[in-house]
């Protein structure tokens, strides 16, 4: 039960952080569909499912952050990959910018990150209970044609 509380209290410091130096941040998130079905993550220090992902780090490409981070947090091997949108957030007092890749190849089983309680496929239409907001628009963009429609997050 440690990690969890320690996992939160760091997030509190990282949100207390942000709001105090206005910091900019990149992130990546990975839309994977295949067979009708969508990968999502649950962490061990949010409330929710969402499609993996997370920060851009020092000297990396927006491609390799986020075949880095589905790889930790799912286990996830990426084959072809495309750009489908990039989203602006601005909650929690930062500016968030996240890019969203497309993978409709990929393999995956449990990650390796100890900041992952859970990993599941869902169906498209049937999404678990506390699917984040911002993973539910994603998802809802991806079925109406496939095509990034709102600038925020």
């Amino acid at each position: 039960m440690r990690a969890p509380f320690f996992a939160r209290f760091l997030r509190r410091c990282q949100r207390l952080y942000w709001n105090l130096t206005g910091k900019l941040t990149v992130g990546v998130r990975l839309l994977a569909v295949e067979d009708g079905k969508v990968l999502l993550v649950r962490h061990t220090y949010l409330e929710g499912w969402f499609l993996p992902g997370g920060g851009v780090q020092a000297g990396e490409s927006l491609q390799e952050a986020v075949r880095r981070e589905a790889a930790e947090e799912a286990g996830a091997e990426l084959r072809s990959m495309r750009l489908f949108g990039v989203y602006s957030s601005f909650f929690e007092g930062k500016s968030d910018h996240i890019t969203v890749f497309l993978c409709e190849d990929f393999t995956w089983r449990k990650g390796s990150s100890s900041e992952i309680e859970c990993v599941a496929c869902f169906a498209l239409e049937d999404l678990p209970d506390g699917t984040s907001p911002g993973t539910r628009r994603r998802i809802a963009e991806y079925v109406a044609g496939g095509v990034a429609v709102a600038a925020r997050w």
